[in-house]
């Protein structure tokens, strides 16, 4: 049992920084993962530190993408974090099991992925430390990230001092030579993790991680279709674009990056998608789709052919395909007519041949024209301007309907985000296809908050679309208790709806708390409410230098600034401790000053005008065995 409360059952997985344990959690009676940091590396403040800040920082991100952080504490020299529990396996496990993936499959593991960093980017922090291991595939198919224990606020320079944070196979050109990290090193690392998806494995290797690094510095990452022929250009594009060297030339960040894929996937056809690479460990396997389920069938199952493939050639159950040379066979059957000349014989005969295919074709024709002949498929829209967009749906035969206009934080501005109906679908010719046209990112204007009380600061940025971000207190005189001083961005700055707007709200005025130890608690409780602090009496007496009844200790301590409005601990003293004072009459003063000094006094010497040059004790303020306050002063007159 872990903190009273969580039963361990099994271990997970071991990490540098932490071991995972599956646990129960008696009081809500749910399975959870325990990630417990190593006690040897407990004792480091810095770790601790660290492993708190991920707690903080993944407990901010509410995505369905991101493993949650349901709780963080310490148990003795234990420090966790309770955690959500996938049950499945890593993307690791997958490429280990099956090598190389189906574009279809990489993408469909990707797209989640760059959701789950775009969210973390957006509330301003970065993962660090991508890698197949961190991201999390459960049985369901739901693809989460997990382990953002790297993780560092994006306005943090990141310096590293004789080692590099993260794993050198996705270490991004400035991690290794610089030590800083913004949303463009995980932007790199998914990258590569596309890339090992793509073709199996990495795309720089050497014999020690120094070879790797030097790569990661002076080569390119390769393009996927260098190890697979074939590849999409759009695919290497997109790796390309995400591992460039050059931090300013990839995509800002994860958003940036998904509304990529998104572009490039809406342009790759059924057969490109669902290509099998020649690295897949399973190709060939009849049973390959029932080797694991932590991705979902559709991802590795190759889509059905349509009806009418299986029959191209002919095969069987071919003659089942339509009933058009019906009627040749009943014309075959029928009774011979009476005898003629050769000639008028075939004569008809060649009639009717030509007769039965005419009524075949046009039969054929009606068929094709019902099922297909009167229908168009609606283009490919997706991610073209406008402009575009209308020119191919009215080439396709089509007329553009109602053109709407949405936000969108993944689509340019001014391209299509969608169409109705969508790309591929069967429509009649000449019918209208309405098409949304993104407007860009909806940006809003924060919002003056100065000398509005929190709650309603709250609401006015929910109803703006923004969200209430941290929260700290300072002191002011000019704004009331309570309210806010100012924001983080300030008043009339533009950001993305959904933003996070730091609050910095009024303590009150600042108000010297008074010295009131030593004084009966009547006194002080006065003094102390008319400088307009509130008072809170300990329940816990102690022994001291003062009286019985009076004050003892109070917290804050004098001197210290506190808010009008706050409290003030006191706690009251018990009385000193009377302590048996030591006989040192007739005792050297060295001796007699280490007695008195051990049985807690405080000594003070009486010399006089004849014990100038004396050496023993004469006579002692208090008799010896007689009882004083312990810390109270015992003067002795020396001879």
């Amino acid at each position: 049992m872990l903190d009273g409360r969580y039963r361990v059952d099994a271990r997970i997985a071991v990490g540098g920084m932490a071991t995972v344990y599956r646990a129960l959690d008696t009081r809500l009676d749910r399975v959870l993962a325990l990630k417990v940091m190593h006690p040897t590396l407990a004792a480091d403040v810095s770790f601790v530190e660290r492993f708190i800040r991920e707690a903080k920082s993944v407990a901010r991100l509410a995505h369905p993408n991101v493993v949650q952080v349901f709780d963080q504490g310490t148990d003795g020299s234990y420090v966790y974090l309770a955690m959500e529990y996938v049950a499945g396996c890593t993307l690791r496990d997958v490429l280990r099991e099956r090598g190389a993936l189906q574009p279809r499959a990489a993408l469909d593991v990707l797209e989640p992925v760059l959701a789950a960093l775009g969210a973390a980017h957006r509330a301003g922090f970065v993962h660090r430390d991508m890698k197949p291991e961190n991201v999390l595939i459960g049985d369901d198919g739901r693809v989460k990230v997990a382990d953002f224990g790297l993780v560092r606020a994006v306005d943090t320079v990141t310096q590293t001092t004789g080692a590099v944070l993260g794993t050198v196979s996705y270490l991004a050109p400035e991690q290794i030579e610089h030590g800083t990290a913004d949303t463009r090193v995980d932007v790199y690392a998914c990258g590569v993790v596309l890339y090992e998806m793509l073709t199996g494995g990495k795309p720089h290797s050497g014999d020690s991680p120094a070879q790797v690094l030097y790569q990661h510095l002076h080569a390119d990452v390769p393009p996927p279709s260098a190890a697979v022929p074939g590849m999409p250009f759009a695919l290497d594009q997109l790796v390309a674009a995400a591992t460039a060297r050059d931090p300013g030339m990839r995509p800002h960040d994860a958003v940036t990056l998904l509304g990529q894929v998104l572009e490039a996937r809406a342009g790759l056809s059924a057969e490109q998608l669902d290509a099998v690479p020649p690295q897949a460990l399973t190709a060939g396997h009849d049973n390959a789709e029932d080797r694991t389920s932590v991705i979902p069938r559709s991802l590795s199952v190759p889509r059905l052919l349509p009806v009418n493939e299986g029959f191209a050639d002919g095969g069987e159950g071919g003659a089942d395909r339509t009933s058009r040379f019906d009627r040749t066979s009943v014309l075959a059957s029928e009774p011979p007519a009476p005898a003629r000349r050769r000639g008028s014989r075939s004569r008809r005969g060649t009639i009717l041949i030509v007769t039965a295919i005419l009524l075949a074709l046009g039969l054929g024709a009606g068929v094709w024209y019902i099922n297909s002949g009167q229908f168009t498929k609606v283009p490919l829209l997706l991610a073209k301007t406008e402009t575009q967009a209308r020119s191919r749906i009215e080439a396709a035969g089509l007329d553009v309907g109602q053109v709407k206009h949405a936000y969108s934080d993944t689509v340019k501005r001014g391209t299509v985000i969608s169409s109705d109906p969508q790309p591929g679908a069967r429509i009649r010719d000449h019918d209208s296809v309405s098409l949304t046209v993104s407007d860009g990112p909806k940006t809003v204007r924060v919002p003056d908050l100065q000398g509005v009380t929190l709650s309603r600061a709250r609401e006015l940025l929910k109803g703006d679309g923004l969200a209430a971000g941290m929260t700290t207190r300072e002191f002011s005189g000019d704004v009331a208790r309570g309210s806010v001083i100012r924001t983080d961005p300030e008043a009339g700055t533009r950001r993305h709806a959904g933003s996070a707007i730091a609050l910095v709200v009024s303590k009150g005025g600042p108000v010297e708390v008074e010295d009131v130890t030593g004084t009966s608690v009547e006194d002080a409780t006065a003094e102390l409410e008319q400088a307009g602090l509130k008072v809170r009496i300990a329940a816990q007496r102690v022994t001291s230098e003062f009286d019985k009844g009076q004050v003892a200790r109070q917290s804050p301590e004098s001197g210290s600034e506190a808010a009008t409005g706050d409290t003030v601990t006191l706690t009251v003293s018990k009385g000193p401790e009377m302590v048996s004072v030591p006989d040192v009459v007739g005792d050297s003063v060295d001796d007699a000053k280490k007695a008195l000094e051990d049985a807690g006094f405080e000594v003070d010497e009486d010399r006089g005008l004849l014990g100038l040059f004396g050496d023993h004790v004469k006579n002692q303020s208090v008799a010896g065995g007689r009882t004083a306050p312990k810390g109270s002063t015992i003067t002795i007159e020396i001879r």
